[in-house]
């Protein structure tokens, strides 16, 4: 009788840690609004990845192309339907990415297309959030500016802001010989780009375990196993602790 209790004891915890392990999360529809800086080691995808350790899954869908401005967005160029997916993605969430130095050479441009975003984005039912990026290698004092100018443009339209340079400034501040960006000095490296979509998983879903997988990975509709990143163990520790401890 007491191994029969036993038994019954175990099948209901395996039962029950089953049944709490499939309970639906919260979900919530990003889209990314952008060009190199937001498609580059697939950041849209990883962000996507993460959220899958945390109580809410973002499940993220881009409209890019490489040195895109954000008129070029709205305008329809280069062959990009942005205004057509916010309009027909039944999204909650749309993240605005200008081009790389559009806060340094066209700050202007910029204030008046995330003006006008904000408000078609709302009209469709989502919120505008700002990608406040990092200035390139050669030239950290940007950053500033690039700040500045995004958060302008998210108090102008009441919008969300995810200060990803302000992230990067500080990993580099507390561990300068890190690698976060490509030989080119201006792209995310795979750190670099995994450090950006942790600030996003935090901001987006409000929490970021301390405990992270350091590899990804996901199956294409063929079937196919395809790997999307794989770190060092001590990187994603470090950016982690970042996140949770030192940025706002």
């Amino acid at each position: 009788m007491k191994k029969l209790n036993l038994l019954l004891v175990i099948v209901f915890v395996l039962l029950a840690g089953k049944s709490y392990s499939q309970q639906p999360k919260d979900t919530l529809r990003v889209l990314f609004v952008g060009n190199s800086y937001t498609y580059m080691s697939n950041i849209p995808h990883l962000v996507s990845l993460i959220s899958e350790h945390t109580s809410t899954k973002l499940i993220t869908s881009k409209s890019v192309a490489g040195g895109a401005w954000l008129n070029q967005h709205w305008n329809g160029e280069r062959d990009l339907k942005t205004l057509e997916k916010i309009k027909n993605g039944k999204f909650n969430i749309v993240v605005l990415q200008d081009h790389s130095m559009g806060a340094i050479a066209r700050p202007d441009s910029l204030l008046l297309y995330a003006k006008k975003f904000s408000n078609y984005i709302r009209q469709n039912g989502a919120e505008p959030y700002f990608y406040s990026t990092w200035a390139r290698e050669k030239v950290p004092q940007y950053n500033e500016t690039i700040r500045k100018v995004y958060n302008e443009a998210a108090k102008e339209n009441n919008a969300g802001i995810v200060y990803v340079g302000d992230t990067w400034e500080k990993a580099k501040q507390i561990r300068p010989t890190i690698k976060l960006y490509e030989n080119d000095g201006s792209h995310p490296s795979e750190l670099g780009a995994f450090l950006t979509s942790c600030k996003f998983v935090k901001e987006l879903t409000g929490e970021l375990p301390e405990e992270l997988p350091s590899f990804y990975d996901w199956t294409d509709q063929n079937g196919e196993w395809i790997t999307l990143i794989e770190l060092d163990r001590l990187d994603v520790i470090f950016c982690s602790k970042i996140i949770n401890e030192i940025t706002n």
